[in-house]
């Protein structure tokens, strides 16, 4: 869609249209992003729907169309607001730096990223879904939650422990964690608490807890930063060097032009797509982590930690349809988890007390 958009010569034509709805550059500007993301988003309308037929055809989920469509327009309006004042302060940035706006744009990125992990289980995740406290619904549960919180020593206590009503969208099984500092917080999804018994949900929560103790978030963070910056540095590069190949064609003379600006966004997107391999890798690493985690933190709390994360595991890939024995190739490119095979096999055979030895992370 971007090379269609800078190919045809629309992203151009439409950076001419804006320049006569207001004398004012910064409106110009959102309503070049805001048709920016009105038109990708449309286009990428089809194949979601497609992607959302199929998940109902095969029973994951449950949602409507008229909340579908719902949730469609509230991203596009999220996007359209806060997208659109994103990519006109780095528009504006390129436009005032021409020889370093890729480093200006790469130390702005990090507190933003940081900014979107703390606000959005308060701003962003409410308008998509139901809320409530676990407490509410399932006290013994969350009694059984603080054991292994004691056992762990994350500062979640019960009030940071939320259920969300996920039925009514979906059949899948999730819990998560998510928030930074103050927001930090334990969400379980109630189809869960729903279909998995209370020892496969303490060993999920020991995996989410492990997380924040293991600080995967901050070292993600840490690589995004480190790699961004080379990414920013070779898109910057790839970009321009577009604008020199192509520009003429598409009628763009710089990359600080708002249709030119998009040649930039049309790099990141190619680059990123050829780092999906390297970034899901990282995740798997902290994922199988974050499971020895688990499994370790609810050792002496279940009767059999080993049987408990199997069943746990096969529960997931179960609810969620997933491929029992998927092509290593589509693992190492796609998956951002271990596969539930890899998983579960790994949960058989890890029992370090066995012959009186200690775990990776606790020593009993």
């Amino acid at each position: 869609m971007l090379w269609l958009l800078l190919a045809t010569k629309a992203a151009a034509g439409a950076g001419q249209w804006v320049k006569g709805v207001s004398r004012f550059r910064w409106i110009q500007g959102l309503i070049f992003f805001a048709l920016f993301f009105i038109v990708t988003a449309l286009a990428s309308l089809p194949l979601d729907a497609i992607g959302h037929a199929a998940s109902r055809h095969y029973g994951i989920s449950v949602q409507g169309w008229g909340s579908w469509f719902g949730d469609q327009g509230k991203s596009l309006a999220l996007a359209v607001v806060f997208g659109s004042l994103i990519l006109l302060l780095f528009n504006w940035i390129v436009r005032v730096s021409p020889r370093f706006y890729w480093v200006w744009g790469w130390l702005i990125t990090m507190p933003l990223a940081c900014a979107a992990v703390i606000i959005s289980p308060l701003v962003i995740d409410p308008l998509f879904n139901k809320f409530e406290p676990l407490t509410k619904t399932h006290a013994e549960l969350v009694d059984k939650l603080e054991q292994v919180v004691a056992r762990t020593g994350t500062n979640i206590p019960p009030d940071r422990m939320f259920l969300m009503k996920a039925s009514e969208k979906s059949n899948g099984l999730n819990a998560y964690v998510t928030g930074m500092g103050g927001t930090k917080r334990f969400v379980m999804w109630d189809t869960a608490t729903d279909r998995m018994p209370d020892d496969e949900i303490m060993f999920v929560f020991g995996h989410e807890s492990g997380h924040y103790v293991l600080n995967h978030i901050p070292k993600m963070l840490t690589i995004m930063a480190v790699a961004l910056f080379f990414v920013f540095w070779g898109c910057a590069r790839f970009g321009e060097w577009m604008v020199r190949r192509f520009g003429a064609r598409w009628q763009i003379e710089s990359v600080s032009s708002r249709a030119g600006f998009l040649t930039l966004i049309f790099a990141l997107s190619i680059v990123g797509f050829f780092l999906t391999p390297a970034s899901n890798t990282m995740s798997r690493h902290y994922e199988h982590e974050a499971d020895v985690y688990g499994q370790e933190a609810i050792h002496g709390l279940v009767a059999d930690p080993q049987k408990t994360a199997i069943s746990g595991f096969n529960h997931l890939g179960e609810a969620w349809l997933d491929d029992p024995d998927p092509n290593p190739i589509v693992e190492f490119w796609d998956y951002n988890h271990p596969s539930v095979k890899n998983r579960a096999n790994f949960a058989a055979h890890y029992d370090p007390w066995a012959n009186g030895g200690r775990g990776k992370f606790f020593a009993q």
